[in-house]
């Protein structure tokens, strides 16, 4: 396989052939790894990380990244209104948070984790089966979604399986037995869990706190689990590219190893591990109807010479499944001197253009701002 690729590496280059012998393996990053590689191959050098240098750590931009403890959130009033507040400062300027005591087991968690590497680390000849890219499927195992975007800049070091959990339900059946009865588990509480931040979220915007919830924000889950393995050369590669994630809000779970970073007043800030920890971000779709109340601010994953890092992010969003809801500036927040910024959408709109354009560092709101 590394020969297959290997034999593109020629002045008369053609990314194209790269990137379907790379596709045609079906191995994925993973498969690179395992048989040896100490070069990575042309389609994943990356001009992000290329003469970038080192980011700067939390202490030396003296930022801290917003840590949220949930405890206790609905038996306290005054912890109540002190978390609302948090989460809406954080959102409204970071764009990013992590919570603890968020309700999730860490049990829960730790098997999550121990499913989606299982997963991955299982022979490949299972892997295979659910390779392929068509995402009007419930369950899609392959390396970079925009593989072939001629705007992707360059392929990411990481493979992923995608799992759509909702809004209708997703029988058993077709997630992969490796991780079948984990994401059905894990995919229940962080539903539970989203609902209580959509409730938070609409109290900071000054609306009911069902508000968010029966626009439909909490319908749609998709469940996308990362596989980011060790790089011969992380300094020429970045294993997630800068972007904007295309739904309502994101829940991460991520390992020890961290990597994920978030760009915050033109500093790239590493977003540290937190044991028992989830990290929650806002999506453009709320920047949206949220008239750019909340911000959907971009973020990355590096590659690492230490590996794998396994993260398990959750989207709120129906992704790419048929939809007819349109998705504007929620009236209630609109005035004259705050008149509405973008026009409505739908969420199939919106995952579609995502999707064409691929990670190519543009944002996916700017087409529809008015």
């Amino acid at each position: 396989m590394v020969q297959q690729i290997q034999d593109n590496f020629s002045p008369n280059y053609d990314k194209n052939i790269e990137l379907k012998a790379f596709d045609d393996t079906k191995a994925g990053v993973k498969g690179l790894v395992d048989a040896g590689i100490t070069e990575i191959p042309r389609i994943f050098i990356h001009p992000e990380v290329l003469g970038s240098g080192s980011s700067p750590s939390l202490e030396e931009t003296h930022f801290s990244f917003p840590l949220i403890d949930l405890e206790n959130i609905n038996k306290d009033p005054v912890k109540h209104k002190e978390i609302v507040k948090k989460i809406g400062d954080a959102s409204e300027t970071w764009g990013f948070f992590q919570v603890i005591n968020h309700g999730i087991p860490v049990s829960v968690l730790d098997e999550m984790m121990r499913g989606a590497r299982g997963f991955f680390e299982q022979d490949i000849e299972v892997k295979k089966q659910y390779y392929h890219r068509d995402y009007t499927q419930r369950v899609v195992y392959n390396s970079n979604f925009d593989l072939y975007s001629p705007k992707t800049l360059a392929a990411n070091w990481r493979d992923s399986l995608y799992s759509t959990m909702g809004p209708d339900p997703l029988n058993p059946e077709e997630l992969p037995e490796a991780c079948r009865e984990i994401v059905m588990e894990y995919s229940h509480h962080v539903m539970k869990m989203g609902c209580t931040l959509l409730e938070l979220l609409s109290e900071r915007l000054g609306l009911k706190p069902s508000h968010l919830k029966e626009m439909e924000c909490s319908e749609g889950l998709g469940i996308l689990c990362n596989y980011y393995p060790a790089s011969p050369q992380p300094e020429l590669t970045i294993g997630l590219s800068k972007h904007t994630d295309n739904d309502f809000f994101t829940v991460l779970l991520q390992d020890h190893i961290g990597g994920l970073q978030v760009l915050h007043q033109n500093h790239w800030v590493d977003v540290p591990p937190t044991p028992g920890s989830l990290v929650i971000n806002i999506g453009d779709v709320l920047q949206l109807i949220s008239n750019d109340k909340f911000k959907s601010v971009d973020h990355r994953a590096l590659s690492n010479k230490v590996g794998p890092r396994i993260s398990v992010a959750s989207f709120f969003s129906s992704g790419p499944l048929p939809s007819s809801r349109l998705y504007g500036p929620i009236e209630e927040l609109l005035s004259e001197d705050n008149p509405p910024k973008y026009r409505a959408t739908t969420l199939k709109e919106f995952y579609d253009y995502f999707s064409k354009k691929g990670l190519d560092g543009t944002s996916t709101l700017s087409h529809l701002r008015i």
